[in-house]
């Protein structure tokens, strides 16, 4: 009988096991959660553009396809010589968009019946994008790009090269405008505030630029007056504190 008492008790032993390892892990559970306030900081800061983007392009309608094509090439090739000879580099100049499409007329129906659409030319679109380091040359570039044949067009996107610094203040007023909240918030609930435990940051948005916009651009006798105004980046941060018991 002994062998088989040894047995029982080797069994009940090993079952015990679990049970005695598990009870720190239900302890741990039973722990009460770390009271915290989690709050969200916007950030603001100002910052006068250093460039422009600017899309232009030549549009030109001819009988034939090629004609269309020919007279396009002749506008866009004069229009970006005097782009370069104006101290524009060949990486800040980009074609956005080319297309060829029939022009068709379609007649006014005749006795009740639909007539089939006559083919009436051909039209050429070539569109390109220009990164302009220099504001003070915007209107300057404009007004000759158009009496060159630049002839739809014109949305600018005012921006800058390099935002860091401004981003940098956003940040910065974003955190202290999260800690100016958790203080209130705690004053309020009558706790005091703890340690930080975490920061979350948005990812930064520039806020929407001044622009100049037109949709068909005539010959002007001086350059196209612009404003650049200022871009505005915002940044957007939660931070989670907690509160001390």
């Amino acid at each position: 009988m002994a062998p088989i008492l040894s047995k029982t008790l080797l069994m009940t032993a090993l079952l015990a096991l679990p049970l005695g390892s598990a009870a720190p892990v239900l302890a741990q559970e039973a722990k009460p959660r770390e009271a915290v306030i989690s709050v969200t900081g916007d950030g603001e800061s100002a910052l006068a553009p250093d460039m422009a983007v600017v899309n232009l392009a030549v549009v030109k309608q001819a009988k034939t396809a090629r004609e269309a094509l020919d007279e396009n090439n002749k506008a866009m090739n004069e229009v970006l010589k005097a782009l370069k000879d104006g101290g524009i580099a060949e990486r800040d100049l980009q074609t956005s968009g080319f297309s060829i499409q029939p022009q068709y007329n379609y007649p006014q129906p005749v006795d009740g019946q639909q007539q089939q659409p006559q083919l009436i030319g051909y039209q050429t679109i070539n569109s390109i994008t220009i990164r302009l380091r220099d504001l003070a040359k915007l209107g300057q570039v404009i007004d000759q790009s158009v009496t060159l044949g630049i002839n739809q067009g014109g949305d600018i996107q005012f921006t800058n090269d390099k935002p860091q610094a401004a981003l940098e203040e956003a940040r910065k007023n974003a955190v202290a405008e999260a800690v100016k909240k958790a203080k209130t918030l705690s004053e309020a609930a009558g706790v005091k505030l703890g340690r930080i435990i975490e920061i979350n940051e948005n990812v930064p948005r520039p806020m929407p630029q001044p622009a100049y916009r037109a949709t068909m651009m005539k010959e002007a006798d001086s350059a196209v007056p612009v404003q650049s105004g200022e871009n505005n980046y915002t940044v957007s941060v939660t931070v989670t504190f907690a509160i001390e018991q």
